[in-house]
């Protein structure tokens, strides 16, 4: 199976799932200090509450990077 495979087998999962392989992939290319992991997963789910709660509006990935 080859990576392209992989990627679209992944993107079926949901989105809680494939944040949990993303995080298993990027632990086995880095060290990551389990502090600072711990730090950004709280405030990653308190921007997740706050964006769902409708106090926060996302910006498109168009208007942050522009097209590739």
């Amino acid at each position: 199976m080859g990576r392209r495979e992989i990627i679209e087998l992944a993107m079926q999962l949901n989105p809680s799932e494939r944040f949990e392989i993303a995080e298993e992939l990027l632990r086995s290319v880095e060290d990551v200090d389990p502090e600072i992991d711990r730090s950004w997963l709280e405030e990653a789910e308190r921007r997740l509450v706050a964006h769902r709660a409708g106090k926060v509006n996302g910006i498109p990935a168009e208007d942050i990077f522009g097209a590739f």
